[in-house]
């Protein structure tokens, strides 16, 4: 189900819009969303973003241009969720570029760096620097760049050695 409310960019794809639910939020031009995504109010995404399948993008979550988000990745807005109080939702933001592998959790009221890539399965409750690939539960630093050429050449060198093995 998609909201009446949604604002959609232009060339922005959903996969199959009667398998998501996507209420009162903003997404960019050229972005995609695959199936069975949330994304709730106050959401606000970018230009050309890639969501797999399963993500929930919950309330106070803005993500940049140029963001992937993996399959399953959940963000939360509420560090003590409890049934008595009213929910105190805290701001998550993703920067322009980065990459979050599938089944990876955000912890309300992070920052994510420009460009960092956040590994699979990583629980993140703390920022994350830009340039940076993080992974673990909790989420640490393995290794920091100075520039995205720099973070770029390094990744493509791990690949086409995992590539040769």
């Amino acid at each position: 189900m998609i909201d009446s409310d949604v604002k959609l960019g232009k060339n922005t794809r959903i996969f199959s819009p009667d398998q998501v639910n996507i209420f009162g939020c903003e997404i960019g031009d050229g972005s995609f969303i695959g199936p069975f995504v949330e994304i709730t109010r106050g959401v606000v995404i970018g230009k050309n973003c890639k969501i797999e399948s399963h993500s929930f993008l919950c309330s106070e979550v803005i993500i940049f241009d140029d963001v992937f988000i993996g399959h399953g990745v959940m963000f939360t807005n509420d560090l003590y969720p409890r049934v008595e109080r009213q929910v105190v939702y805290l701001p998550t933001r993703v920067g322009k570029g980065a990459s979050i592998g599938s089944n990876a959790t955000l912890v309300a009221g992070v920052t994510i760096g420009e460009y960092a890539v956040i590994g699979a399965g990583a629980v993140v409750s703390k920022d994350v620097p830009p340039y940076s690939i993080v992974a673990g539960n909790p989420a640490r630093v393995i290794k920091e760049f100075p520039t995205y050429e720099k973070m770029l050449e390094y990744m493509t060198s791990r690949q086409a050695l995992r590539a040769s093995s």
